[in-house]
């Protein structure tokens, strides 16, 4: 890349709204030395002075921006400090050039010298003090002002990015419980066409009712509570269905009111679907599972226990698959300082209590 390409480039990316806010900054500048606002528009009504903020306007509108859009991204950015140290000195230097010529432009239109007008100290020396000091303040600000600008940037697309990692590992974590529930469905359906055609065919009237609200009803991020609580009768029901007549099932889930908030998409499933899972086979003893859910002001208390074997309680505590470490990760990322969980084991007995503050259902 040539540098006269590097300066058209720079002259294209030119933003005219910066003459004005050089404008006012040099404005500021007056009244800072003036000590007063009025007396420096005054002043700047008087055309010699007028002429002279102009120069310096322009001097630094050039310099800050040759800057910006040449030597910040050729040189800076590229760890070309010394380089660019040396080239913004002779900008600087540039510009004070530029800006001297005003100091003699305003004395002529003025009719007198530049000492008259200006002090009688006034020389070239002082003017390009002056003009050289106010440029690298000038150039400085706006680098800030890069610099600031480019931060919030970069904090922004970090943010997009983390929230967009957020969502992938969402959508992962939620469409990878889907084949675990369809495998062990299939399998409860295998095990009722040998054992009972009726129910099998039962069974496979509700699978598909399950298996189309999977597929089409629940895409969004967030569903209806009663949706989803429709779903779990459903899946409870097909579980019913194939469980010996040993098992005692206990459900007491309300339903008022579930329509006016929403949730995450199969979030309550898998604990229904462990309890199911790792529900004791006694033969001498109950086995029994207890669904409770209770909603209070958009609070959702939910209380799932089953019992088990000592082996079996170890096994869920310990499940290394989807389960309960999938439910747990997305109760994490999906309501953060919004639930409560907790897993207890008893030995005889393995009960999982929710509490999640829900969203209102915006859907009308």
């Amino acid at each position: 890349m040539t540098v006269g390409h590097d300066t058209r480039n720079w002259l294209i990316h030119y933003k005219l709204y910066h003459i004005p806010f050089w404008g006012v900054y040099n404005y500021f500048c007056w009244v800072i030395t003036v000590g007063n606002p009025v007396k420096a528009i005054n002043a700047l009504l008087y055309l010699p002075y007028t002429v002279k903020y102009l120069f310096y306007v322009m001097g630094h509108a050039l310099a800050a921006s040759f800057n910006l859009y040449f030597l910040f991204p050729r040189y800076l950015e590229k760890s070309r400090f010394a380089v660019y140290t040396l080239l913004t000195l002779l900008t600087c230097v540039c510009a004070a050039c530029l800006i001297v010529p005003g100091y003699y432009v305003s004395a002529w239109l003025a009719h007198s010298t530049p000492q008259k007008l200006f002090g009688k100290d006034a020389c070239i020396f002082t003017f390009f003090s002056n003009a050289f000091l106010s440029t690298l303040a000038a150039m400085t600000l706006a680098m800030s002002i890069k610099l600031a600008k480019n931060w919030l940037e970069s904090r922004r697309r970090q943010q997009l990015l983390e929230k967009e990692k957020l969502e992938t590992e969402l959508n992962y974590l939620r469409y990878q419980f889907n084949p675990h529930f369809l495998f062990n469905t299939i399998n409860s359906i295998f095990f009722l066409i040998h054992k009972n055609p009726d129910m099998a065919s039962a069974s496979l009237a509700k699978f598909s009712e399950l298996l189309r609200y999977q597929l089409y009803e629940c895409n969004d991020e967030q569903i209806p509570l009663a949706s989803e609580i429709t779903y779990l009768e459903n899946f409870i029901g097909l579980e019913q269905l194939r469980q010996s007549n040993t098992l005692g099932l206990t459900i007491d889930v309300q339903q008022q009111d579930t329509g006016q908030v929403t949730i995450a998409p199969f979030l309550l499933m898998t604990f229904v679907e462990n309890a199911f899972k790792h529900v004791s086979r006694h033969t001498d003893e109950p086995n029994w599972i207890t669904v409770k859910g209770q909603l209070h002001h958009r609070q959702l208390d939910f209380f799932i226990a089953n019992s088990s074997s000592p082996f079996e309680s170890n096994d869920v505590l310990h499940y290394r698959g989807i389960g309960l470490k999938n439910v747990q990760r997305r109760l994490d990322l999906l309501y953060p300082d919004r639930h409560q969980l907790s897993i207890t084991n008893h030995g005889g007995s393995f009960e999982v209590r929710l509490r999640l503050q829900l969203a209102q259902n915006q859907q009308k």
